[in-house]
Formats: C-alpha cells, sequence, structure tokens
C-alpha cells in the first residue's frame, strides 16, 4: 500500500496550488482529481493575473505539469472512501481500485451549481446564461442583459450587474420587490419585470429572450442567473467535519477543517472564491499543512520508538 504525506483530493486550482507548494517543499503529494471542475463550462477564465482569458482546462493542465515535475503523483479517479486509520493518519480508497495512505488530507473537491429549473438553463450555462460578472461581465458588456432573480437579493445582484451595461432588466416574480427596491433600481435605471420565467428563447443558436408566463419576452443577449451553491461534501461528513446549517464546513485558520489532519481549499468551503482565490487558498492551507507535517517530524525524531502504523 503506498503512502503519502498528503493527499490532496480534487485537481482544481485549489488543489493543484496546494500541490505545487507542498510537492517544492519536498513532500509526497498525490493528486485524484474527479474531472468535473466547477468551471468547465466556461471557454475562458478572467481576473486571474498573468492567465487572463485562458481556457479552464488548459490551466489545469499546465498545472498538472508543474506538480508532476515537482515529483508529486496525479491520477484520474474519485476518492471512494476516507477514514482515520491509527496514528499513520488516513486511509484513502479510490475509484481505479488503489488504497492508499495519507498523512494529512486536503479536500478541495468544490461544489456544484443548482440553476433554477428552465427550460434551456442549463443548456446554455456558461456561455450566455451566466452566473459571475466580475468573471464574465466584460465580455458582456454594453449589451442587453436580464438578471433571473427569485428572492430580494436579487436586487443587489442586479444593481451589481448594471456596472457592466446600461440595459439590464431584472426578472423576478410577482410580488419580492419591494417599492424601496423599485425607487433604487429605478435611480440606476434598471427596468423590473415581473412574473414566472418558462423558457429562454434561441435562434440560430444564439440567446435572443427571456419568456415570461403571460407577458411578452425579455429581448436580451445575455442572462445573469444566481445559482445556488452546494458544496461537495460527502468526504467531510464521513470525516466526522463540522458543518454549518447549509453545509458549509466550520474552518480555521489557513482552512484546517477542525478535525485533526484535515484541511479543505476553495469552493468547498468558499462558494465566492474565483479561480485566483481558490488557488490562493490551496498554497495557503499547503504551508499549513507543512509546518503541521514538520511539528510531527520533530515529535517522530525525537520519540525514535513511535511509527505512524502503530
Amino acid at each position: 500500500m503506498s503512502e503519502f504525506d498528503v493527499v490532496v483530493i480534487g485537481g482544481g486550482a485549489a488543489g493543484l496550488s496546494a500541490a505545487l507548494v507542498l510537492s517544492r517543499a519536498r513532500r509526497s503529494v498525490l493528486v485524484v482529481d474527479g474531472g468535473a471542475p466547477r468551471n468547465a463550462p466556461a471557454a475562458h477564465m478572467h481576473g486571474f493575473l498573468s492567465r487572463d482569458g485562458l481556457p479552464p482546462a488548459d490551466l489545469l493542465a499546465i498545472g498538472r505539469a508543474e506538480v508532476t515535475g515537482y515529483g508529486a503523483t496525479v491520477v484520474d479517479g474519485v476518492v471512494t472512501g476516507v477514514a482515520p486509520s491509527g496514528s499513520a493518519g488516513f486511509g484513502v480508497t479510490i475509484s481505479t481500485g488503489d488504497r492508499v495512505v495519507a498523512r494529512r488530507l486536503l479536500i478541495a473537491t468544490g461544489l456544484r451549481d443548482e440553476l433554477p429549473d428552465i427550460p434551456g438553463l442549463r443548456e446554455r450555462w456558461g456561455r450566455d446564461v451566466l452566473h459571475c460578472p466580475y468573471c464574465h461581465g466584460y465580455e458582456v458588456r454594453d449589451r442587453r442583459l436580464a438578471v433571473i432573480g427569485r428572492s430580494p437579493d436579487a436586487v443587489r445582484y442586479a444593481q451589481i450587474v448594471r456596472q457592466w451595461s446600461d440595459d439590464v432588466v431584472l426578472v423576478a416574480p410577482t410580488g419580492i420587490v419591494s417599492d424601496t427596491y423599485r425607487t433604487q433600481l429605478a435611480a440606476r435605471g434598471i427596468a423590473v419585470r415581473e412574473g414566472d420565467v418558462t423558457s429562454l428563447r434561441i435562434d440560430a443558436g444564439r440567446l435572443t429572450a427571456v419568456a415570461i408566463d403571460g407577458a411578452r419576452d425579455v429581448r436580451c443577449d445575455a442572462v445573469f442567473v444566481p445559482p445556488r451553491p452546494v458544496p461537495n461534501n460527502a468526504l467531510l461528513l464521513a470525516l466526522g467535519c463540522a458543518l454549518d446549517a447549509d453545509g458549509w464546513v466550520v474552518v480555521g485558520p489557513d482552512g484546517h477543517a477542525g478535525v485533526p489532519g484535515v484541511w479543505v481549499a476553495g469552493n468547498l468551503a468558499n462558494p465566492r472564491a474565483q479561480v485566483i482565490t481558490a488557488a490562493g487558498e490551496g498554497s495557503a492551507a499547503a504551508i499549513a499543512i507543512n509546518a503541521d507535517l514538520v511539528d510531527d517530524d520533530v515529535r517522530l525524531s525525537r520519540s525514535p520508538s513511535l511509527s505512524r502504523g502503530s
């Protein structure tokens, strides 16, 4: 059975960034990559200094090459089980059939976006149906933009989207936009259309409008919709990590997950993290993990009779 100082679960920006720091610190590192990054539907990523406009898959390919260049191992697969394994750390079972032992774990399995049940929305996701104006707003600047909101929080979201265009329409269910909010929206020229969205209108392969039940379509070139982020937290539950009422892990300094030997980074702990933020969180977690391993190395060196497997 192979043993590693650290097993990194998740091969996105957070996981690979952590693996890079740890492998450069001369730690033995295994990255298990499930191959389903959150931003896979997007053609390009933005806001990452020196990598602005790069396709997400290209960033991950570059990251993998850097990580393996320092001696880390990357495998394609899904971790199907993880559990404490005595003083050795953790036993990790992978869908490839392999089982390895890790002294420490970094879990960076991200999240999944739950979208409103609107025909055509999922198919256009990452193209002209968007969720992050900071990631995609510049590419649709000065165009006709619709914001599909499901709660009063969408008012603030629409105000942010307004930064990229003066032609913005908030589409929301009847009754959720108060008179105060309407005044605020009107002050910046944001129109409000009430009703239930039934579908998206597509013409010649391009989004042209949002269809509203019993009302005239809202013509638009792109749609912003805030999804409901859901953390991929099954492994955290298996390890007994504390979660808040919404399922997000309760993290300490540098992403420590509250269970000895376990750290998290990226969207699994921070749904607002962009790619560059997730990479930074992975780096910070890696530095904390290495420091913790150094403390363990000192303990083992002072007590030669101890073994990690006992």
